[in-house]
Parts: structure tokens; C-alpha cells; sequence
């Protein structure tokens, strides 16, 4: 097999160290030197250097947890760094020892057989990491938002029934007054807006329950929490704007998509960042992000069609963002979720849709173009023969006799 790259190294991270192997070859003979590191900075700057002295040209690391970050950072302005996926690489059972990783490592990569994982650039990589962290800051709010409504619930106060948001201006001055200690109902109601749909009566029965000591020391304990957290969401989100702010034209187009907005925009621009030649096509860029069906296949039957595991964070978020714009009327994407629907069911239709809002994205970075909508009777447009066939089965199904007629011009 033909050696491409004859002086390169294989790293086997962990925590507090790090195995490198460097394979060196000058024509058939091939040498190895293995060392063991550790990952303060300083003894990954000691790696560099032994590394340059051995004349390497390219290094081959996996993507263990974030202990992977650390030693690329330091390895980048040297090397040609390649991220392996473990899961690719994976050596025959039975031989694992730290040394054996880092040999296989060096062996794949002098012969070009590791694919290098996506890494993004370091204005994006950081983007990224105060998106995600936000989306983790908004799921912890949303659970003391349940662990209130929880608590209200235990008390036999209904306020989650007839208000729409218990953490609203109204729901909060009704939870103040309870943890202050007020329980009469009708001083609690006229602590609100007033601006509430349902009825006073219902409201007044609503906030008649059991309000107990412990009931009020959790509704505290919840609503400060809540607090906190939605404070450190208003300065993650102003660090953000920052960050964003060479991005603002990607921003702009991507808020073009139906269903996707300010917070899903910076998300989805973090995630898959604004150079789409990393991706050859947008197949390449469905498939990364886990949109496609996996191939899965033995003795001509597939066996399998769920989609394949790929980047977590992107592909929630384009579900979201599918749901949201499958309600918009007259739009491609909605008479496409309606169509496969019908056939797939809805979560496999939905699936579907975020890979066609991926490919849309796909094309707007790459282009520079905003989205346009191809209309919600693109497809009979396109082929009105398969448009008519459909309809003919389908009335043929519920027992007419049908005879197709031109009309007139």
C-alpha cells in the first residue's frame, strides 16, 4: 500500500497524558519512536518540539471528550493535524495498550486511511461553545419552570391551568405573594395584570389551595434559581451579539428559512460555521449531520433505514426548526411534509424536512443567496404526469371509475 505522508505521528490522548508515536520512513525501513507526554501546556509545548525535532509533517489525534482541544491548539500553527473519529479507527480486539493505539494511529495516517473530522475555525469554535452552552442554560431553566409548576400543583394551586406562562409578569407577582406569605385569593388575583382571559371566578377558584411552609421555601429556592439563570442568558446572549457581528450577513440569509430565527440562526452558523468547501456536496453535509438514512445492507436486503448518529446538537435543533416551518402556509416545506406524511408518518416526514432545510443552508453559505421558496405545487409543476397518476389511484381507490379529459386552452 502506498505510503503518503512517510514522517507522521499517531497521539493517544487522555486526561493526564499523552502516548505519541512517530513513524519515520526513509525508503522500506521503518522506524518508530514512542514517548509519553503529559498535557500541562508546558509538556505539550515539549511534545511540539519533539515532534519538529523528528521532522514530522502531519499528526493524527482522536476526539476524546475535550481533552482532543488542548493538545490541538498547541499542535496547530505546526502541523497538519487530522481528527480521527474512534469510532473508525477502531484496532483488532485483544491488542489495546495505549502504545498499540498511538502505532495504529501513525500507521493509518502515513497511508491515508483516517478521515479528518470536522474541526471549525476558532472564531466559530468559540461561538459554538456559548451557543451550546445557552441551549444547556435554557433546558435548566425549563426544568425549575416544571419543578414550580410542580410544587404549585402539590399546594392544589392551578395556576398553570389558567395561565399560559406561570413564570410570566402575572405568574411572577402571584409567586412573590406566596412566598411572602399571602394566601387569600383575591388579594392574590389583584396582584396580577388584569389583562388574563379566563374568567374572575375561575381565576379566584384556581388560587384557592394549601399553601404550606415547605410549599414556599421551594418556590423561593425555584424562582431564584430561575432568576440567576435567565441573567446568565441575558449576558451569554451579549457576549454572543459580539461574537456575531462579522457573521451579520450569514445571519440575515439564514433568517430567510421559514422556521428559523435569531437564536437558531447563530446556532446553526456555530455548528456547521460559513465555509462550505469542507463539505463536498450537500449530501456530504446531511450526512455529517446525521439526516440521512444509514446504509445498512446484507445479501441485497437493507435492513435498516434509521439515521445514522451524527452531530446531536444540529440535528435537534433542525427538527425544531422543521416543526416551525411546516406551519407556514402555501410553502414548499409544508406540501413536502404533507406529501411524505402520508406515506412515512410524521416523525420520519419531519426528518426529511430538516434535511431539506440543511440543504438549503448548505447553499445559502455557499452561494451567498437568500432562500426562496419554491411554492407549494412545485412538485405537480414539475411532474404533473406523477401528480395525476397519484390522484387517479387514489379515486380509483374509493371506487370511481375515472376518465381523464384535457381541458380546454
Amino acid at each position: 500500500m502506498e505510503v503518503l505522508y512517510p514522517k507522521c505521528a499517531g497521539l493517544d490522548v487522555h486526561k493526564d497524558s499523552v502516548v505519541a508515536c512517530a513513524r519515520l520512513q526513509e525508503g522500506r525501513t521503518v522506524r518508530r519512536e514512542i514517548k509519553t507526554f503529559g498535557t500541562t501546556t508546558s509538556a505539550l509545548l515539549e511534545l511540539s518540539a519533539w515532534l519538529a525535532e523528528h521532522e514530522v509533517t502531519h499528526v493524527s489525534l482522536e476526539a476524546t471528550g475535550v481533552y482532543w482541544k488542548p493538545v490541538w491548539h498547541v499542535l496547530e500553527p505546526d502541523f497538519t493535524l487530522v481528527l480521527a473519529n474512534a469510532a473508525h479507527i477502531k484496532n483488532v480486539p485483544g491488542r489495546k495498550t495505549d502504545v498499540n493505539d498511538a502505532t495504529w494511529d501513525a500507521d493509518l495516517l502515513a497511508h491515508g486511511l483516517i478521515r479528518s473530522s470536522f474541526v471549525p475555525p476558532a472564531p466559530i469554535d468559540a461561538l459554538r461553545t456559548l451557543m451550546r452552552t445557552r441551549k444547556q442554560l435554557m433546558r435548566e431553566r425549563t426544568q425549575h419552570v416544571q419543578r414550580i409548576q410542580k410544587t404549585l400543583e402539590d399546594a392544589n394551586l392551578k395556576l398553570a391551568s389558567v395561565i399560559a406562562d406561570v413564570v410570566g409578569v402575572s405568574g411572577r407577582a402571584v409567586l412573590r405573594a406566596l412566598i411572602a406569605g399571602e394566601t387569600k385569593p383575591q388579594v392574590l388575583l389583584d396582584m396580577t395584570t388584569g389583562r388574563l382571559k379566563a374568567k374572575r371566578t375561575v381565576l379566584l377558584e384556581a388560587l384557592t389551595g394549601r399553601v404550606q411552609r415547605h410549599h414556599r421555601f421551594l418556590l423561593k429556592l425555584h424562582l431564584e434559581q430561575l432568576e440567576g439563570l435567565e441573567k446568565a442568558i441575558a449576558e451569554l446572549d451579549a457576549e454572543a451579539t459580539v461574537m456575531l457581528e462579522p457573521f451579520r450577513i450569514q445571519i440575515a440569509r439564514l433568517k430567510t428559512l421559514p422556521g428559523v430565527k435569531d437564536v437558531a440562526a447563530a446556532s446553526i452558523l456555530a455548528d456547521v460555521g460559513t465555509d462550505m468547501t469542507r463539505f463536498d456536496t450537500a449530501g456530504h453535509l446531511i450526512s455529517w449531520a446525521g439526516l440521512c438514512p444509514r446504509s445498512d445492507e446484507s445479501a441485497g436486503k437493507r435492513r435498516s433505514t434509521r439515521v445514522r448518529k451524527g452531530a446531536p446538537w444540529l440535528k435537534t435543533l433542525l427538527v425544531q426548526c422543521a416543526w416551525a416551518a411546516v406551519r407556514k402556509k402555501d410553502g414548499y416545506l409544508r406540501a413536502q411534509f404533507t406529501r411524505l406524511r402520508a406515506r412515512r408518518g410524521a416523525k420520519k416526514a419531519i426528518v426529511a424536512i430538516a434535511a431539506s432545510l440543511l440543504r438549503a443552508i448548505y447553499f445559502i453559505l455557499r452561494d451567498g443567496v437568500d432562500y426562496h421558496d419554491l411554492g407549494s405545487d412545485f412538485c405537480d409543476r414539475t411532474d404533473k404526469a406523477a401528480a395525476t397518476r397519484a390522484l387517479v389511484r387514489r379515486l380509483i381507490g374509493l371506487g370511481y371509475t375515472v376518465e381523464l379529459t384535457p381541458a380546454a386552452a
